[in-house]
């Protein structure tokens, strides 16, 4: 069995994340009695997340709750609802829940933003480089992304269904180090606790087997919709891609403080490094055309740089945006793969051009670099 005790665990801390992907489960944020916001629970969670912030972690929150909060406003009956009810309840839920988590994290002085998406959003390669950019550019301006799925426009075929999978995508998309998913159970058992008194939980899984994976049992929650199985999904994708993931009670006041404090909880090993896993993904693409540079971009490619389209002197092949391409020197001699960030079309226009020469070309602002290092492998 792929499993250890907790001094094997090593370095695996919430204190040690470089970027954290927290996600929060709807039992946890609204009372399943009255379908009132916690927030008494929500503040002390906020306190966390600051805490979190304030040594030095980029912090992301993938939160349910929308529709939780929803039905209740709209008096919609318990139980399953019909999709458009789920996605009306949904649209009034959304606001409820931006403003609940702007009001906790604005006395920390954090702002928060709202990020909607579904799966159809990250399966396509240009959405998800839209994403993705589009995290990174808060974090980078000390923002609290929240992330839902868009309830209110998903139907069944292009639906993650539930947070743990859209958290462990969330982490992979952003290059999280640990993802921590905040629940109603507090690890893997062996067994359905609920069921087998001689269940045992897990402290640490080093890799999600085959055996690993049938121990995960249904959802125990009437809230959550993802059970233990999605978690363990969401741990075979989070940990391929290099990031730790922990499974725990989240009920507590102060729930990551509480992990740190020893609180029970199962963490999955990562696989490898998050940026080394990536590189891992964009080179085993088929490229769609060739960038060729110049000996300046060649260099500055070498030492690690991005690749601006100053140092592009010619574009072979027809590709999209998203798109992985070929980099050649002035020989022709390959020198990596990357993913652009335009189309062949608008490589052709800007190749040659300044960074600040490129709305003016196109008529429209674009982003400094045809490549960022981040979506090159050299």
């Amino acid at each position: 069995m792929a499993a250890l005790s907790p001094q094997q665990t090593g370095a695996l801390s919430l204190a040690q994340a470089r970027r954290l992907v927290v996600k929060i489960g709807s039992a946890l944020l609204v009372d399943s009695d009255t379908g009132q916001l916690r927030a008494d629970w929500l503040a002390a969670l906020a306190e966390d997340i600051a805490a979190a912030r304030a040594r030095g972690s980029d912090v992301v929150l993938v939160s349910s709750g929308a529709i939780a909060l929803g039905r209740r406003v709209l008096s919609l009956p318990t139980g399953a609802l019909a999709l458009e009810q789920s996605q009306a309840a949904a649209a009034v839920g959304q606001s409820q829940l931006a403003r609940a988590y702007q009001e906790a994290l604005a006395p920390h002085g954090i702002t928060t933003a709202q990020v909607l998406v579904t799966l159809e959003d990250t399966a396509d390669r240009r959405r998800y480089l839209n994403i993705r950019a589009t995290l990174e550019t808060l974090l980078g301006l000390g923002v609290v992304p929240i992330v839902n799925e868009n309830d209110t426009v998903a139907t069944d075929e292009i639906r993650y269904g539930d947070n743990d999978r859209l958290g462990a995508q969330v982490a992979i998309t952003i290059g999280a180090d640990q993802l921590a998913l905040l629940s109603d159970v507090d690890g893997l058992y062996t067994a359905n606790p609920f069921n087998d008194p001689s269940a045992r939980r897990l402290a640490f899984v080093a890799q999600v087997t085959p055996e690993i994976e049938a121990m995960a049992g249904d959802p125990v929650s009437g809230l959550s919709k993802g059970g233990m199985r999605t978690k363990i999904m969401a741990a075979r994708t989070a940990t391929a891609g290099g990031c730790a993931m922990v499974i725990a009670q989240g009920s507590a006041m102060r729930p990551l403080s509480a992990i740190e404090a020893g609180a029970p909880c199962t963490w999955f090993a990562p696989q490898g490094d998050p940026q080394a896993a990536r590189k891992r993904w964009i080179a085993a693409m088929k490229p769609r055309g060739t960038l060729r540079v110049d000996a300046g971009a060649a260099a500055a490619l070498r030492g690690g740089k991005s690749l601006l389209p100053a140092g592009v002197i010619g574009v072979e092949g027809s590709f999209g945006r998203g798109e992985p391409v070929a980099l050649a020197g002035p020989d022709g001699a390959v020198l990596g793969l990357g993913l652009t960030r335009y189309t062949a079309r608008e490589a052709r226009a800007i190749q040659g051009r300044q960074s600040s020469e490129i709305a003016a070309v196109l008529g429209y602002p674009g982003r400094a670099a045809l490549i960022h290092r981040d979506d090159m492998v050299t």
